[in-house]
């Protein structure tokens, strides 16, 4: 049985029912999370942006990004036998750094976690209002977050039944949407180049690198996985393979969708907003009946990426309360369903900003932040297993330091590639997580509050 105790408080509130999560999720439902965080049609969330950025090279850009975060989801798996506790990349980089630089870390991940339930709302907004527009995009971002919370408060399993009905019609989308494509391909009068989606005239790596940088926000599904590890049987074992499953499938599905939408519209300059350019798409593909389609299921698909990312933000603001990094009253689960109800309602709040940004601005922050909490856990990879743990020879090389050094590398490669509004923003927000260090420690001469999990 798991206990909890942390050293500066050893009152028995640690170890009451307040501090521990019910554990509902087995395989599929932690897949089925996964998959919802991603949303598999979330190729088009950043579609005309990032296609536009690579001049039409938005497959390319997918290939470069799945093959740097199946490295570093291999070092999530990693990290989760070693700690499979609520927190991600927080708890990780704490156990491997220090309390320090693992507040930092954690700090830098809610630029990431926090930012993509309301990416979901401002992404309902746009569409709803493109499909509706004498309906005010407010009401379908107010509507929208109201009903995630309240789904959110009463408890993770509500969300697992509900992602199944999303994830299937996205799933039915897909196979609609490509036998479509190639119905529309076999018509044409001239002949289509079947690797043009990959490489043709206008190709340039460093656009690529910007444009797959900017990419790792569709793949945030399989972190998030590893923040439901204290809401998880056997996390050791579950959490790595839901990882990686998660991982594999949702790069797939977006190489699949990419690289038919550019098949079909390889016009690239030409979309009316890129913002909402996967209208264009479909119109070109199945005409109006499509884009109805496509707006009612890719509308869902926010949807439920909102309900399963507010759910773990809340559970990363739910172990930094409960360490004593925040608030301790983000550390408390309330009901008998055991939620983070303070955190859940904090995101809430949060997300009403959906109200008045911008969807590049929303883009370029989560990635900031999501490749910084990529590299820093493959660098604790390395620190735990060589450093802590001292293993050697030649497999635990492999595993523990050529392949996390891998992903580090090419994470932190994407990362240098975002642009500089990126880290403007990014280092702004680190800068106000010093600030806020700075205060919990009074300048340092307090140690932050230790949290001590054991087996």
């Amino acid at each position: 049985m798991n206990t909890i105790k942390n050293v500066a408080d050893t009152t028995p509130h640690h170890t009451s029912s307040t501090r521990r999560f019910r554990q509902p999720l087995g395989l599929v439902g932690l897949v089925l999370f996964g998959l919802a965080y991603m949303v598999p049609l979330a190729v088009f969330t950043t579609y005309g942006l990032v296609t536009q950025m690579t001049k039409g090279h938005l497959p390319t850009a997918y290939l470069l990004t799945l093959a740097a975060m199946l490295l570093t989801a291999y070092s999530y798996g990693r990290m989760v036998q070693a700690h499979p506790y609520s927190g991600s990349v927080y708890t990780y980089t704490r156990k491997a750094f220090g309390a320090y630089f693992g507040f930092i870390a954690g700090w830098t991940l809610l630029l990431d976690y926090i930012f993509l339930p309301l990416l979901s709302y401002l992404l309902i907004g746009i569409y709803m209002s493109e499909y509706f527009p004498g309906v005010p995009t407010a009401v379908w971002v107010l509507g929208s977050i109201a009903l995630v919370t309240v789904l959110n408060l009463v408890g993770i399993e509500s969300i697992t039944r509900v992602n199944w009905v999303l994830i299937v019609a996205q799933l039915v989308f897909i196979v609609v949407f490509v036998a479509l494509s190639i119905h529309n391909l076999s018509g044409q009068s001239e002949p289509v180049s079947l690797l043009g989606p990959f490489h043709h005239e206008g190709f340039s790596m460093p656009l690529i690198m910007s444009g797959a940088a900017i990419l790792c926000l569709s793949f945030l599904g399989f972190d998030a996985v590893s923040t439901m590890a204290e809401e998880t049987p056997n996390p050791r074992r579950t959490i790595p393979l839901a990882i990686m499953v998660v991982s594999l499938l949702g790069g797939l599905l977006f190489l699949v969708v990419s690289y038919f939408a550019q098949l079909v519209f390889p016009e690239w300059g030409s979309f009316a907003d890129p913002d909402s350019a996967s209208v264009d798409v479909m119109r070109r593909v199945g005409g109006e009946l499509l884009v109805t389609g496509f707006t009612a299921t890719y509308v869902a698909g926010c949807f439920a990426s909102a309900m399963v990312s507010q759910a773990s933000v809340s559970r990363v603001l739910f172990a930094m309360g409960r360490d004593g990094a925040l608030p301790r009253v983000l550390g408390n689960l309330v009901s008998k369903k055991r939620v983070p109800a303070s955190a859940i309602m904090l995101v809430s709040l949060f997300s009403l900003i959906a109200l008045f940004i911008t969807l590049d601005t929303v883009a370029n922050m989560i990635s900031f932040g999501a490749l910084f909490a990529f590299s820093a856990v493959n660098l604790a990879v390395i620190k735990h297993y060589l450093v802590d743990q001292k293993l050697r020879g030649s497999r635990n090389y492999l595993m523990y330091a050529a392949l996390p050094a891998l992903g580090f590398l090419s994470t932190i490669w994407l990362w240098t590639s975002l642009s500089s509004m990126s880290f403007t923003i990014g280092l702004c927000w680190m800068g106000l997580g010093l600030v806020c260090l700075l205060g919990v420690t009074r300048g340092f001469r307090l140690k932050m509050p230790e949290l001590q999990i054991a087996e």
